[in-house]
């Protein structure tokens, strides 16, 4: 499996019983604070691995980092993070590879493991299903804030509390399920994203936005302009494939198309399985999860918001 249907990482089979999982992922601060970047990063790396039905295994540290400008412990701090979330998802550190640079990237090359027959793509979205999503969107416009001084201290705790979460747990309820196809929400954005599955799939989609979840005093930031690059490049790639309701808030739709890092997963599940699958999450696992569409027949490859 590689690029055709836009699926989160690399898959190569050994045997009949074991293919292999491979994705890296890597990018500069978007916190503050060195150990949290570190878990973000981490946790950011991972998630396409979830997204696959995969266990992760093994990783290699990627960094970039000004040594000549900066305390080595800034270098430690970022590291002892990325451990951290490594030791609660059973991934073991193998190595990895440092390059001095004037801007610090931090992030991982990731193996893991999955049984040939039992890989989550892009592409198995069926006519029928619903689709739930497991974290808030938002991120994109508050750490912007947050980089211009603007962000209050409770967004940014949410914002935090989501991108460090794995989506370990998710990745393993769902597998529990009839589940048809996976991605993780990241940087192209929850459109972007959702678009992705429905032309691999060759379906349609119908997102209710009035149940997506957002983190608190993302509309704000929105309201604000405190949109990044990236939410414009997402729309103007975007769109095209995509009806949405004239009625519907300018400001939310900045926000879907906000890229997000360390989003949550978007599963594509029979309808009659979806609500088990979100009281599941909440109840079992303690973490959140919404029905926010559903998979029509078309016109494939796109979406309509109501």
């Amino acid at each position: 499996m590689g690029l055709e249907t836009s699926d989160d990482a690399g898959v190569y089979q050994l045997n009949d019983e074991i293919a292999l999982i491979q994705t890296a992922d890597f990018f500069t601060p978007i916190v503050d604070d060195p150990y949290t970047f570190g878990q973000i990063a981490v946790a950011n790396a991972l998630s396409d691995v979830y997204a696959m039905g995969g266990k992760p295994l093994t990783a290699l540290n990627l960094v970039a980092f000004p040594i000549k400008d900066l305390s080595a412990s800034v270098l430690k701090d970022i590291l002892r993070g990325g451990l951290s979330k490594m030791e609660e998802a059973e991934v073991a550190l193998v190595g990895g590879h440092t390059v001095e640079d004037p801007e610090i990237k931090y992030g991982l090359a990731v193996t893991g493991v999955v049984h040939p027959k039992r890989i989550f793509t892009n592409a198995g979205a069926k006519p029928g299903d619903q689709l739930v999503l497991t974290k808030p969107l938002g991120t994109g416009i508050i750490a912007t804030a947050l980089k211009g001084g603007m962000a209050s201290k409770e967004s940014v705790t949410k914002m935090v509390e989501s991108m460090v979460a794995l989506n370990r747990t998710a990745s393993e309820r769902m597998q529990t399920f009839t589940s048809h196809a996976c991605t993780d929400i990241t940087g192209f954005s929850f459109i972007g994203h959702t678009l992705e599955m429905a032309m691999a799939s060759q379906v349609g989609m119908i997102i209710h936005s009035a149940n997506i979840p957002l983190l608190p005093e993302a509309m704000k930031y929105a309201r604000l302009g405190l949109l990044t690059g990236g939410g414009h490049s997402n729309r103007q790639f975007f769109s095209c494939r995509v009806e949405a309701d004239p009625n519907l808030s300018p400001l939310l739709m900045d926000i879907f198309y906000d890229p997000q890092t360390s989003g949550g997963l978007l599963i594509s599940l029979p309808s009659d399985q979806a609500q088990n699958l979100v009281e599941t999450l909440r109840k079992e696992a303690q973490m959140d999860a919404w029905i926010v569409g559903q998979v029509v027949e078309g016109p494939p490859g796109k979406i309509k918001i109501i």
